[in-house]
């Protein structure tokens, strides 16, 4: 895990935000034991307070789980439930305020299209 602190967040909801990433993006899989609390803490030089509070994060919203004497480990469906949230955050916060800057620019819909296929061409 390489990550980059900033000062937007507490690192506990940075961190919290990085594991679901790797879950989304298949780095931690359904099963998997996540990296220990003392880990972590010592690769990254966090307090284990702070590991532990992400970790408890992850458990409320129920994508990890607590194994007695084995550790923590992601849940069965959390990737999926991970992204439903993502489709839904984007869809209603983060696409609102993409057409609303779109309408500001006065992007037309040819040209947004014209972007897109553009960008998909150029990495794809």
């Amino acid at each position: 895990m390489q990550i980059q602190w900033d000062d937007s967040q507490p690192i506990y909801l940075q961190l919290r935000d990085r594991v679901q990433n790797m879950i989304l993006e298949g780095n931690l899989a359904e099963g998997e034991a996540l990296p220990s609390v003392r880990n972590v803490s010592a690769e990254y030089q966090l307090n284990p307070i702070t590991v532990s509070k992400a970790y408890q994060l992850l458990v409320d919203d129920q994508l990890a789980e607590k194994k007695r004497g084995l550790g923590m480990f992601v849940v069965d469906g959390a990737k999926n439930k991970l992204l439903q949230q993502e489709r839904e955050l984007f869809l209603n916060t983060e696409l609102p305020a993409l057409l609303r800057k779109l309408k500001r620019l006065n992007i037309t819909r040819e040209e947004l299209l014209d972007a897109l296929d553009k960008e998909e061409s150029d990495n794809g």
